[in-house]
């Protein structure tokens, strides 16, 4: 039998996931952005992806694998949107593109929550260097999760820090699901679909241990790892969490995001 080829996100927060995956014999795995993993799954060179939800829509014959996500209730911590100014008053948003979920939702946050239409300007998660350039700025991953505002003075000049993740969760009393292993249809077995949330299940229990391993040495950023992944992050795909998927993808359409939504299939 074929070792299925994995991508996984590369952030700490999609680390409960791969705990213990690459050690497995059937699974060959690597870590992307979440873009990256998409386009490495669009283009077949992987099997299974852990793909931004948006990007579920972009390949009708996908499928989820079910019960695994990465996914918050309320702040998010990792999804951060930082305006120099009122959020009624903004008119552009330098975006990190690494994950198009992040992008979408905030085109749907402005368009149904904010009231505004601001152009968006993609460039590299430099908080300074994005404020300089526009109005506002998405920062997302662990660049969001230790985003020093007040490096270069720069916190004085922040009218406005917004958790993305708290903010869709204020407007739908929702979780919100960033992210998730999908593929196509066929190519996980029941058996890897086992060893996945298996190896979620191991994951989830040690926060600890994984924010430790994926920030050696640096005791400081271990706790906030660790809080993050215990407190902020969840990795089920329960019916709250398909609801929400739903929701999002109707708003997406409406907001001109996406041209159409797609049920959701699972393994």
């Amino acid at each position: 039998m074929s070792r299925v080829r994995l991508g996984a996100v590369g952030y700490l927060n999609a680390r409960p996931l791969t705990f213990g995956l690459d050690r497995s014999p059937r699974f060959d795995l690597r870590y992307d952005v979440p873009s990256r993993c998409a386009e490495l799954l669009h283009a077949g060179a992987i099997d299974v992806g852990m793909i931004p939800s948006v990007e579920y829509l972009c390949q009708p014959g996908y499928r989820i694998v079910p019960d695994l996500a990465i996914a918050s209730r309320g702040p998010v911590a990792s999804v951060l949107l930082f305006a120099s100014k009122p959020v009624s008053e903004v008119r552009s948003i330098a975006v990190d593109t690494s994950s198009r979920t992040s992008v979408a939702l905030v085109r749907v946050l402005c368009a149904r929550r904010f009231g505004i239409t601001p152009a968006l300007e993609p460039l590299g998660p430099d908080l300074p260097a994005m404020l300089a350039r526009c109005d506002a700025a998405l920062v997302i991953g662990d660049n969001a999760l230790f985003a020093d505002t007040r490096q270069g003075g720069i916190d004085a000049g922040i009218d406005a820090r917004i958790d993305v993740g708290e903010a869709w969760t204020a407007m739908t009393g929702l979780p919100f699901v960033w992210a998730f292993w999908a593929g196509p249809a066929g190519i996980a077995l029941p058996d890897d679909v086992q060893a996945l949330q298996g190896a979620r299940d191991e994951g989830e229990k040690r926060p600890r241990e994984i924010a430790e391993a994926y920030f050696p040495g640096e005791p400081a950023r271990q706790d906030v790892g660790f809080r993050y992944l215990r407190d902020n992050i969840r990795y089920h795909l329960g019916e709250d969490e398909r609801a929400a998927l739903e929701l999002f993808y109707r708003y997406a359409v409406e907001a001109g995001v996406v041209p159409a939504s797609a049920p959701l299939r699972f393994f």
